[in-house]
């Protein structure tokens, strides 16, 4: 901003009261992090994931014991195993890992694009409700996150939880 801009708007600012109609402003401040870890869509999206990916994630679980059971047995028995029975065995211990850690990264891979998905569309909603309950209560303003001190008498946030909950 150069100094006449900044001069311009200092001489705005400080004659703004003479020209700017006396009304009060009504402002609110919702707390985002707190609405999205209790709003019941919050709940019914974690429960939704977890339904969704629970059978891949036993998959996992049982390639994982499986594994484990097979490395065992090659400690426990491979001194007394043949050579080509013991190849066999950890050709297909390695061919299992590797298929087991492929398994895994596309599991989180789809386990993260569906959660931020869900976490899109609920900030979304979130944000929707927090507009609609503004405009219908006349606020001129309403803040989230990054604000340093606010008052109690201004925070929307159960207000906002309510209106979720009635979703």
């Amino acid at each position: 901003m150069n100094s006449f801009s900044r001069s311009l708007a200092a001489l705005l600012l400080a004659s703004a009261p003479a020209w700017l109609p006396a009304q009060e402003l009504k402002i609110g401040f919702v707390n985002s992090a707190k609405i999205v870890e209790n709003s019941p869509q919050y709940d019914e999206a974690r429960q939704l994931l977890q339904t969704e990916f629970k059978s891949r994630e036993s998959d996992l679980v049982a390639k994982q014991k499986r594994l484990q059971e097979l490395e065992q047995k090659l400690q426990k028995d491979g001194t007394s195993m043949d050579s080509e029975e013991r190849g066999r065995l950890e050709k297909d211990i390695l061919s299992r890992t590797r298929k087991l850690n492929n398994d895994r990264a596309a599991f989180r891979e789809d386990f993260n694009l569906r959660r931020n998905e869900e976490s899109n569309r609920l900030r979304m909603m979130i944000g929707e409700t927090i507009r609609e309950y503004a405009k219908a209560n006349n606020y001129d303003l309403v803040v989230e996150d990054g604000v340093v001190h606010f008052s109690e008498r201004i925070d929307l946030t159960d207000k906002i939880l309510k209106e979720l909950g009635a979703k």
